[in-house]
Formats: C-alpha cells, structure tokens, sequence
C-alpha cells in the first residue's frame, strides 16, 4: 500500500538532500537554492555578539527548568516561557532573535553548563538541494519533503556517524504541539531550518524532533528523517521512526507540530484543516480511531501511560504545550478526524 509519493510518482534524493550548483539534478528533482544555516555558540551568561543577525537563540543549561530570561537589542529582559522542547536534568528554550547581532542569557540560580547559540536561517550562503519536480503527497496531503524546506542532511551526523540512528516502531499514538515561535511567520521554511539546528544540534538530538509540522497557511513539512522510500515518518513495513518529541514516550508516538504560539491566538482555519486531514489519513492509513482511549506502552522499556489516540503535548508531560488554545480544539479535531 503506497501511503505517499510524488504526485507523477518521480522520486528525490532525499538521502543526500543537497548538491552542488554544478550536479545534475537526479531524475524527477529540480535544482533549488536554501540559504546554509548560519551559527554562532557561546556558553555562560556574559553578553554575546555575532557577526550575523540571528533569527533565533537557542538556550540550554543543567539545573531548574523555569526562570532563565534573555535580554537582545532592545535592553529589555524578557522570560524564555515553557516552549515545547524538554531536556533531562535542565531546561532550554528557542527565543525569537528579531535580527539581533548581540543578547546576553540570565539563567536559573544554582544553573550550570549555560549554552547559547545564535541561528541565522535566512541570509546564510545559498546551499542547492535536489528538490522534487512534482509535488509530494501523503494519501492525498499534499507536504514538503525535507529537500525542499532545505534539510541539509549533513546535520544528522556526529563524528562521521548517523547521530541518532533510526528507530522504528507500531504506531500507537499521535501528539500534536506547538513550536512555541511568533505568529504571522513571514518564512516558516526558515523556522524548520532553525529548529532543525536547535533539535539536531543544540539539543544532540540528530535531528528535528517534528514527524511533521505545519504553518499557518496549512502547508505540510516532513520532520524526522525516516529513511529513502519516500514514505515521510515511516519505513517500507509501515513502522513509525522514532523522533524526540515527548520524553519518555517517544516511540510509536508521532508528533505533529503547528508553526506559531498557540497559548492566547487559535490556530489558522487552513492549519486546524491540514491537521486533521494528516491527522484523518494517518489513522485510517493504520487503523487507529482518533477518539479512542488507549494505554500506550513503551516498546523499548515497557512503561505505560492511559491516555487518548490523538493528544496533546501536555497529556505527557509538565509543559503549557500546545498552547491553550488547541488544546481546547483536540476534541474537535478528534472527531473531525474520525468523519469518515
């Protein structure tokens, strides 16, 4: 059963993601330009400058996960919030940069390892990926494979090695997030790159920690890398890749993520309608009911949570995420979802 492929059945290569200006593009992809992400790190909470202007701040740091701020441009001191992203043993964030070139970090008293890293994803030198010619379709949803939101694929390594090498797993459950990042995104392509960094690398994920995510025009990315079949977030045999999402109850859980800060402003009506068409043809796709109370199990330890088909990032754990507002939509979206 073919859950989804480019519309004239072409394929990518989605393994290498980016090229030359001088390779020929494969058959069924067309050469087009990303700017390369840009990076600047720093540690502790001394003033930083860099020599471009950021898109975002990535922070991270071992000890209380509430109570770190971050001062840029303007001289004013604001709270990181809760974000969507959780760590062992401390907190991070991924703070809007508004192009600032200097911001200094305060972190949680009794904080150590304070990390910081400037992410420009928007100005970097242009990077050319093989991008497929014909738009790519999960059951009749139309998405962004990775090339084409500008995934460089090198990121998913360490040390020469697939950092976080792939998982798979029945799928039980799907989560559904906010990325926590300002409304009205003029280029949330240029947000997926920015998380990508922050999750492939600030956080050693390997990678985004995303199966999916969506803007608020209803446009649909590939997250996690899941392998070079064409079949976004799960293999040949229809297991689901294990991503870094919701800690602790990661595999056989997909994620998907809505572009934008969901806590006081509703989602867009074209991304509440993406996400229950992903939502409607990846259950059907595996024979889930989005309105069914289940107990997951964890396939690799064994532990066990009740919860529901379809939930939200805080039916897991201790965080605001996916905001307010859709989380007050989950019924909705569950029965909507289950309409045949």
């Amino acid at each position: 059963m073919v859950f989804a492929a480019t519309d004239s059945g072409s394929t990518s290569d989605s393994t290498s993601g980016s090229t030359s200006d001088t390779d020929a593009a494969p058959s069924g992809t067309k050469p087009e330009t990303f700017p390369a992400t840009r990076t600047a790190t720093a540690t502790g909470t001394a003033p930083a400058t860099t020599t471009f202007a950021a898109s975002y701040v990535g922070l991270r740091w071992t000890g209380d996960q509430d109570g770190a701020g971050i001062r840029l441009a303007d001289g004013n001191w604001q709270q990181t919030g809760g974000g969507c992203a959780t760590i062992d043993g401390g907190g991070t964030a991924l703070i809007a940069a508004d192009e600032a070139t200097s911001y200094q970090v305060k972190a949680p008293a009794g904080a150590t390892d304070v990390h910081t890293i400037a992410i420009d994803c928007t100005r970097g030198p242009d990077r050319t990926f093989h991008v497929p010619s014909e738009a790519t379709r999960v059951r009749g949803v139309r998405y962004l494979s990775r090339p084409a939101w500008g995934a460089d694929e090198s990121k998913r390594y360490k040390d020469g090695k697939v950092n976080t090498p792939e998982a798979y797993y029945p799928l039980q459950s799907i989560t559904v997030h906010h990325t926590d990042t300002p409304n009205a995104d003029p280029d949330p392509a240029a947000t997926v790159r920015g998380i990508y960094e922050y999750h492939a690398i600030t956080l050693d994920w390997g990678d985004i920690g995303y199966h999916f995510l969506i803007d608020e025009a209803g446009v649909v990315y590939e997250g996690r890398y899941s392998g070079d079949d064409l079949i976004p977030a799960f293999d040949k045999d229809g297991n689901l890749v294990t991503a870094f999402h919701t800690a602790g109850f990661n595999s056989g859980n997909l994620g998907i993520a809505l572009i934008g800060n969901l806590v006081a402003q509703p989602p867009t009506a074209a991304a509440k309608a993406s996400l229950i068409r992903l939502i409607k043809v990846i259950t059907r796709f595996k024979g889930l009911d989005p309105q069914a109370k289940i107990t997951y199990t964890n396939p690799v330890n064994g532990v066990k949570k009740d919860n529901e088909t379809i939930s939200g990032h805080r039916d897991w754990l201790q965080t605001d995420c996916p905001g307010q507002t859709m989380y007050d939509l989950l019924g909705e979206v569950r029965t909507a979802a289950a309409t045949r």
